[in-house]
């Protein structure tokens, strides 16, 4: 009889992937340690977007969060999503930075470290894997997976053994998209279990609606763990329900012998956490969507398409979106589709249905990618799309990480000059976010406001007109017009004086989004093609360009801004 073990989400994975991980510390703590009490391997609590949103959003210390949690979870280990190099972020970090947040994530609370590359590029995972293996925790490497004619089941089988060589404990196999089905789940774990002895986890969203016939494949292959999330936070883009893989597995060779009386009193608990945020709750996430067995987008990035198109007043635009995902992925060298990649396959793919012209406009973050700055891309890249992008440059070839020079004292000594460091933490929470950490150190974030629902009563504003606000969604900003009926509250910020008619001599802005950066000044000189701004949208950085030589000699927009579609931003004469 072989007994499975469950790792539950409900902490971070499963409020990210339908709550766009709003889900605050202080409706975790009470159910903490009702939580410890049911028998899970782990619970997992932290890292993936959970530190970008306490410190962006909800005027939390996310480090704070992780030890309090642990005063309350005694028993069972606490689980982080460590995303390689990139530790919670979507750039690479110096190997000092790595060290310092390894050991201080361990530090305050983390038993087990969940480490993954988005290109399963094992050069950006070894040096947290070392790091994490110092502290004598439980190191599991993980599989991004994904569907391609490169991604082979002995490749994924290569890449494991790679992985217990570095001396993982676990090897998980991170479905982000509910793509994997149960005959090549059998087959996967099966030949894993045959050619190395590591722990095997399966981890899968339902996207597809295929999960729970992959997870009893995967019991009959001889999976060890599986992750799962209380039912209130479970399906869709979640993990299938914890209360009901215990119930399905029970009297069977893989039976949880978990508790199903403690986790209904647990549930209970969350389907009011679930009406708290209710307002958030994303209904494209929550559904089973098989176009993933398609495009493979995973349902957070269907929402931000959704919300990208809408506010470029381009709805219409959403199936060549879908369409063009797919061809932008192979033409980067299928790359699986999870943070960072899916942000930079998906924004290029939005970029280059709205700008009429495959790759007329290319992010940072693309041309980065095709520098080798991110990795080795699993299949080769489209060359012609690369020389077109980057010229003649050629890639780098060494692991990226090896081209970064430290900046941990660094960043101590600018954040002691600005007076924003009380702890060696706070060093790390600013060399991650260098735009957003000042602002939260300094204690001028605003937290999201939650309010009560309104039963039975129809709200309206003054003359029924809706009210207009400016919501971040995940990092992005849209300016919206809502009827204030739902849940949640949120501050609006001030929107640029831009204008919204064709001006002569006027830069267009091509998508909506927040001005990164400001490259001129009122009476520069430009050339054409030269950057003139950097626009922020779904967390890519994309470039301003001049379409003519002349003086810049209006400027409408200041760093910092938002900005519509369309809307123009400067004039050069």
């Amino acid at each position: 009889m072989k007994k499975i073990k469950l790792i539950e989400t409900a902490f971070r994975d499963a409020h990210q992937s339908l709550l766009a991980t709003r889900m605050r510390t202080r409706d975790m703590l009470p159910i903490a340690e009702e939580m410890d009490k049911v028998g899970f391997f782990s619970l997992e609590s932290w890292g993936g977007a959970t530190f970008d949103t306490c410190i962006r959003y909800l005027n939390e210390d996310p480090w704070e969060r992780l030890r309090e949690l642990k005063e309350h979870i005694k028993k069972t280990p606490i689980q982080m999503l460590l995303r390689g190099q990139n530790l919670v972020g979507y750039k690479h970090y110096p190997d000092d930075i790595v060290r310092k947040f390894v050991e201080k994530s361990y530090e305050n609370g983390i038993d087990v470290f969940r480490i993954f590359d988005a290109l399963n590029d094992i050069r950006n995972m070894e040096y947290a894997i070392k790091v994490a293996h110092e502290q004598d925790v439980h190191v599991q490497g993980v599989i991004s997976y994904t569907v391609s004619p490169y991604h082979t089941l002995e490749k994924y089988v290569e890449f494991a053994r790679e992985l217990e060589a570095l001396g993982c404990n676990s090897v998980g196999i991170k479905d982000m998209a509910g793509l994997i089905s149960p005959h090549d789940t059998y087959e996967l774990i099966k030949t894993l279990k045959e050619e190395t002895n590591l722990i095997v986890n399966l981890h899968c969203h339902c996207t597809s609606g295929m999960t729970p016939m992959s997870y009893y494949a995967a019991c009959q292959a001889g999976v060890d763990l599986l992750d799962t999330a209380i039912s209130p936070l479970s399906w869709g883009a979640s993990q299938p329900p914890t209360e009901s893989m215990v119930a399905a597995l029970q009297n069977t060779p893989y039976d949880t012998e978990l508790d199903l009386k403690l986790l209904t009193h647990i549930k209970k608990y969350f389907e009011e956490i679930r009406k708290k945020y209710s307002g958030i709750l994303d209904p494209i996430s929550e559904q089973v969507d098989t176009d993933v067995l398609i495009y493979q987008i995973p349902g957070g990035m269907l929402s931000n398409f959704v919300s990208q198109l809408k506010e470029q007043n381009a709805l219409d635009k959403y199936e060549e979106v879908l369409e063009e995902v797919p061809r932008v992925r192979k033409d980067l060298g299928y790359p699986p589709l999870v943070t960072p990649t899916s942000q930079i396959v998906g924004i290029q793919a939005v970029m280059n249905i709205l700008g009429g012209e495959r790759y007329k406009n290319v992010s940072k973050e693309v041309k980065d990618y095709l520098k080798g700055l991110y990795g080795r891309p699993p299949a080769p890249v489209n060359e012609e799309v690369r020389k077109n992008i980057i010229g003649d440059e050629k890639p780098v070839t060494v692991r990226p990480g090896d081209l970064l020079q430290p900046e941990f004292e660094k960043y101590r000594e600018e954040g002691e000059r600005m007076g924003i460091i009380k702890k060696e933490e706070d060093i790390l929470t600013y060399a991650l976010y260098p735009a957003v950490a000042p602002k939260f150190l300094k204690g001028e974030v605003e937290e999201e406001h939650l309010k009560p629902p309104v039963e039975n009563e129809a709200c309206e504003t003054p003359s029924g007109v809706p009210t207009e606000y400016a919501v971040d969604v995940d990092g992005e900003v849209f300016n919206v017009k809502v009827l204030p009926v739902g849940y949640m509250e949120i501050e609006s910020s001030e929107s640029i004086q831009a204008p919204s008619e064709p001006v002569e001599g006027g830069i267009t802005s091509t998508m909506q989004g927040m001005i990164l950066k400001l490259k001129v000044s009122k009476g520069d000189k430009v050339n054409e093609g030269d950057v003139v701004a950097v626009l922020e949208a779904m967390k890519m950085e994309n470039d301003i360009h001049a379409p003519d030589s002349g003086t810049v000699s209006e400027i409408f927009i200041n760093e910092g801004d938002t900005v519509n579609a369309g809307a123009t931003l400067m004039v050069i004469k």
